[in-house]
């Protein structure tokens, strides 16, 4: 996150309202009228948010994937989910930015959070506060545990429960292997055995509020490829912790965590 902190965009049924938040300070910019309603067709909604990044452009702000969140709640939480896919599609060819439909379980969340710190109960004031109530961390363990750790030890300490990997103490007998096992895990039948595993960590994506990334150096691996297009049919929320570099397909995500 840049010195100036990110740009926080609220889009509810009749009004998008944009912040910026640094740590926990919460500083409201500007809020205008965005009525949408179930007829507007996707693509003029996608344009219309375009077109409201567009204006925060030229009023000076840095809009990218890095610096700025889109968050969408109201009449957006009751499109069926390929409307809302289609919808996230169109915005993130549009404008380069992933547009996040809070769920109302979700929302409902962050305005707890945001009470009992004592504020008013917004929806962002709770988010800045702790963005996720459960995580799954993926990323190389053989080549970069180390920062692995560090991200899981940062999530934990915000709060957030991280469903999966569940500990980072690996098994000895696996350790600097091409299929390294954590304490908690089977050892393997046999190489078919592989996907077991795997299979049951990216079940974890589907209970998590997103899926955070780690891509040290940009990098990301063939397996952590592989679970990209997982993610990106089940629609999960995606997040980078540094700009994925040699991904052949650009896909709708964030980069860097901390609202």
């Amino acid at each position: 996150m840049s010195a100036d902190g990110r740009v926080l965009v609220h889009f509810d049924s009749a009004f998008a309202s944009v912040y910026r938040s640094r740590e926990t300070e919460l500083k409201l910019l500007m809020e205008e009228p965005f009525a949408v309603d179930g007829g507007l067709p996707r693509q003029a909604v996608a344009e219309a948010v375009d077109e409201f990044c567009g204006r925060l452009t030229q009023a000076g702000e840095i809009i990218d994937n890095k610096t700025t969140r889109l968050y969408a709640t109201g009449a957006f939480q009751q499109l069926p989910q390929p409307d809302a896919d289609a919808l996230i599609n169109s915005i993130y060819v549009d404008t380069g930015l992933y547009f996040n439909i809070v769920g109302r379980d979700l929302e409902q969340f962050y305005r707890e959070m945001g009470t009992s710190v004592g504020g008013a109960g917004s929806m962002l004031e709770g988010l800045i506060r702790q963005e996720f109530r459960s995580a799954v961390v993926c990323g190389s363990f053989q080549q970069s545990l180390g920062y692995i750790e560090e991200t899981i030890s940062r999530l934990r300490e915000s709060g957030t429960e991280v469903l999966s990997p569940r500990s980072t103490k690996i098994k000895p007998e696996t350790e600097g292997t091409d299929f390294i096992l954590f304490e908690y895990q089977d050892l393997l039948k046999n190489d078919r055995d592989t996907w077991r595993h795997k299979f049951l960590h990216m079940g974890a994506f589907r209970q998590a509020d997103a899926v955070v990334v780690c891509n040290p150096g940009g990098h990301v691996g063939k397996g952590t490829i592989f679970e990209l297009g997982f993610m990106s049919a089940i629609s999960k929320r995606v997040i980078f912790t540094e700009e994925p570099a040699g991904v052949s397909v650009t896909f709708p995500c964030e980069v860097g965590l901390g609202a």
